[in-house]
């Protein structure tokens, strides 16, 4: 039976899942807590609006950061390892043989497994990188399509709850923030459920919670501080 893995290391599914996710989940509690200081629909606009923008700004600015730092890291390791391999093959072989001599081959196997490897040098290079470093080089990210992805992925979130307070107000405006921002967190864990093929009603659940918590303890924030204020 022939079975496919996914790139889960590459970043632009993490992006896309992550944004939606975090875009709905800070712009619900954003516009909800608002939303109880205030009874100014205006006020809750403007502020769905700039988390909105700003989150997604910073979301992919942090991914590409990110995902560009870890391939400047993997890179040098490679550069180091390529060469190491040039100018150091037999300890190369050696330390490669001493892997497959802990995973349990025997010492002759090993060796010869090691210097078959080494024979190719990009053959001996991938391995070494998967081995030592627990990489693959030809997955080591795409920065700027994980900041895109994010950056869009997080809009797609965080306009869900801001709708209705373009097109309304008041307590039907918080009621349908709740009821879409539920509803888009159960599609999220739907998706992560068929991502990482667990359980559909315990990611669902979960994803739900989160959303339902950030929400509930927003709006009571909000209501605290406009009373306070008042």
């Amino acid at each position: 039976m022939v079975h496919r893995h996914r790139n889960v290391q590459g970043g632009i599914e993490r992006a896309a899942v992550f944004g939606v996710s975090d875009g709905l989940v800070s712009n619900v509690a954003l516009i909800l807590g608002i939303a109880g200081a205030s009874a100014d629909p205006s006020m809750v606009r403007v502020a769905g609006v700039s988390g909105l923008l700003a989150g997604a700004i910073s979301m992919a600015a942090g991914e590409y950061v990110s995902l560009k730092a870890q391939a400047e890291l993997v890179e040098r390791e490679l550069a180091i390892e390529r060469v190491s391999l040039a100018e150091n093959p037999e300890f190369e072989i050696a330390e490669l043989a001493a892997i497959y001599r802990e995973r349990g081959l025997s010492e002759e196997h090993a060796e010869t497994m090691a210097r078959e490897l080494m024979s190719d040098p990009e053959v001996a290079l991938e391995i070494h990188a998967r081995e030592e470093l627990g990489v693959d080089p030809s997955q080591v990210g795409d920065p700027i399509g994980a900041a895109l992805t994010s950056f869009v992925s997080f809009i797609v979130g965080a306009f869900i709850p801001l709708a209705p307070w373009l097109f309304g107000a008041g307590s039907w405006a918080v009621e349908a923030s709740v009821g879409l921002g539920i509803g888009a967190s159960a599609a999220v864990g739907g998706l992560l459920a068929w991502l990482t093929e667990r359980s559909m009603w315990r990611t669902v659940l979960r994803q739900v919670l989160v959303t339902s918590g950030a929400c509930g303890a927003t709006y009571l924030i909000g209501n605290l501080l406009g009373a306070a204020v008042s």
